[in-house]
């Protein structure tokens, strides 16, 4: 069968999907990208806020109208905590839980009677990532969390903490490596817990990759600042993992910090981010901030606002509070009026975006090594943009010929100047 795999929201879901699309190739079914000809169609959904959860319901009822014939399945946060709406779905055909998502390849096959020929495969399942239009590859290596900070769903919807194995992690990326990627990202729900099940912690994760894989670029995904185990910014002095880390911070102001039943108070994710620029030279520190959480007044507000202009960031992902039922946010009183929400995010996507120029203006003038995507534009008529990201995850664009192909490659480059919140580079 023809499959085409979508996501909506966290890194951990692009990381299902990919070991999806590996499974499906295995079992000698083709993926694709046109969502148009596909038989059969997965979507992994999002309820991380109640906008996440009307997008997911939209491209489930968009991808049946513009694919009627085609079956769907749908997995993820959304269908498992609203697994009956979601079942009324015109045109879903399996719905499968995040409790059974490591099972979803077997129950759609089974369910859903979709012949399975591994024998007669003729397509390798390496090129599943690249067939996706992907050149970095996400590697779950856990979920579920064992916090309950006030505002969150998803660790009802992930359940309980499981970590996979160091050996099993170190054969999936091998097993990348020998496909051709060159960076792969570890992803979590809660990625600083890892090992916490299985007697290890993420340091001894990270060492054993550099030790015994040759991935050239090694990536971590989003890690609570409470959760750095000691000695952990000494592992940077190895130049495979890649100098970025984002430590969502979700309030500058400790009172809203402590509603929010967070674990890490703002002196302590300040000493966090000195000591990662004091070892990790050029790091890019990114964060979350949380905008109008219920009883935010205008001391806290302001509070938060000095504190992240103080840290500076270079990249934020700005929230307004929305109520998400089943948290215990949805219950604190003193509701932030919208308007009030929007005037405050407003001001802090300008303060975020100042410091985003900032850090770029900060990396101009550096010759950087780049892993080269396959996205791409038109420049003229003999020309061509393409795009990649520095090891600090910084995104950089370069004209080339037409004929010439960079994707899938790390080469390096230096920056003059900078247009459309990316460096524009010339390669070395």
């Amino acid at each position: 069968m023809l499959v085409h795999l979508r996501t909506l929201g966290c890194r951990l879901n692009e990381a299902e999907l990919e070991s999806w699309a590996q499974a499906f190739q295995n079992a000698g079914h083709t993926i694709i990208r046109d969502q148009q000809t596909a038989q059969l169609i997965i979507i992994n959904s999002c309820a991380v806020t109640q906008d996440a959860v009307r997008k997911s319901r939209q491209l489930i009822r968009r991808i049946h109208r513009d694919n009627p014939s085609a079956k769907i399945v749908a997995s993820g946060c959304y269908v498992t905590l609203q697994s009956d709406e979601a079942a009324e779905l015109l045109g879903v055909d399996l719905i499968v839980s995040n409790q059974d998502k490591d099972r979803l390849v077997e129950l759609a096959i089974a369910e859903l009677d979709i012949p399975s020929m591994p024998a007669m495969s003729t397509e390798p399942a390496e090129i599943s990532l690249f067939r996706r239009g992907r050149q970095r590859a996400f590697i779950k290596v856990q979920d579920g969390c064992r916090y309950r900070c006030t505002f969150c769903i998803v660790t009802v919807a992930r359940g309980e903490e499981k970590s996979t194995s160091i050996e099993q992690i170190i054969k999936d990326i091998n097993n990348f490596v020998k496909q051709g990627v060159k960076e792969v990202i570890l992803t979590g729900v809660h990625l600083g817990g890892y090992g916490a099940d299985i007697d290890h912690n993420l340091a001894d994760l990270i060492q054993a990759i550099l030790q015994h894989t040759s991935v050239p670029r090694l990536r971590l995904g989003s890690l609570e600042p409470w959760d750095l185990p000691e000695n952990f910014f000494d592992l940077f002095s190895n130049p495979r993992l890649m100098p970025h880390l984002h430590l969502p911070l979700q309030s500058g102001s400790d009172s809203v910090l402590k509603r929010m039943a967070r674990r890490c108070k703002t002196a302590e994710f300040s000493q966090i981010v000195q000591q990662a620029r004091h070892q990790v030279p050029n790091i890019n520190i990114t964060t979350d901030i949380i905008v109008g959480f219920p009883g935010e007044t205008e001391q806290e507000w302001q509070e938060s606002f000095n504190f992240i202009k103080q840290t500076g960031f270079g990249h934020i992902h700005i929230f307004t509070y929305s109520t998400r039922s089943g948290t215990k946010a949805a219950t604190l009183p003193d509701p932030v009026q919208q308007t009030l929400k929007k005037q405050r995010s407003q001001q802090l996507h300008q303060l975020a975006e100042q410091m985003k120029q900032d850090f770029l203006t900060k990396n101009l003038n550096e010759p950087m090594e780049i892993l080269w995507e396959g996205q791409k534009e038109e420049f003229d008529a003999t020309k061509i943009r393409v795009f990649g990201y520095t090891p600090n995850y910084l995104r950089v664009a370069t004209i080339v010929d037409h004929k010439e192909s960079l994707e899938n490659k790390i080469i390096p480059a230096i920056s003059r100047e900078i247009a459309d919140n990316a460096l524009l580079s010339e390669l070395i």
